[in-house]
């Protein structure tokens, strides 16, 4: 059992998982992305447990996926966008290294393509994506020990970032 280094946060395109990795590498630890532990424990991409089980569902996965992640992780840990909607995720978070990983809109649209399985953007997904920022904005800002933009960084100046932020943290 131990303590993850750092919780990254954020928006669908913010990078968490390319940050993350290269974080992860950067400090030696490991890296657990909560969306590849409940793909991997449900046997079928996330945009397929949307469809064929229903959001309420993918949201119970993710619950256990990020219990066990805070609980077990010793390295570096990203959250998916919206498990920070969870009551008891955001409760869970207090006390942890929670970084968020700030990222423009346009960035962003750009970052998750749009016209990839996002379950949460069907429809409209520039609209669909423009309003999941702005609703989880105050989420992501009120959790974050550290704030860090990704919009016209490239992914090694993010890791330089948070790794700042990681002196005197680690003891």
């Amino acid at each position: 059992m131990g303590r993850p280094r750092a919780v990254l946060i954020g928006s669908p395109g913010a990078g968490k998982t390319t940050v993350g990795q290269a974080l992860a590498e950067r400090l030696g630890v490991a890296f657990t992305d909560t969306d590849i532990e409940i793909e991997a424990r449900a046997g079928k991409p996330i945009g397929d447990i949307f469809i064929e089980d229903g959001e309420p569902a993918f949201r119970a996965l993710e619950r256990a996926a990020v219990v066990e992640a805070l609980r077990t992780g010793t390295g570096i840990v990203a959250l998916g966008g919206g498990a920070v909607l969870d009551a008891a995720t955001r409760t869970d978070l207090v006390g942890h290294h929670v970084v968020y990983l700030q990222v423009e809109f346009t960035d962003a649209a750009k970052r998750v393509g749009l016209n990839q399985a996002r379950p949460l953007l069907t429809g409209n997904p520039r609209a669909r994506l423009k309003s999941l920022l702005e609703e989880r904005l105050p989420v992501y800002e009120g959790l974050a020990v550290h704030t860090v933009p990704t919009s016209g960084y490239h992914p090694d100046e993010v890791v330089d970032h948070i790794v700042e932020t990681l002196v005197g943290v680690d003891g």
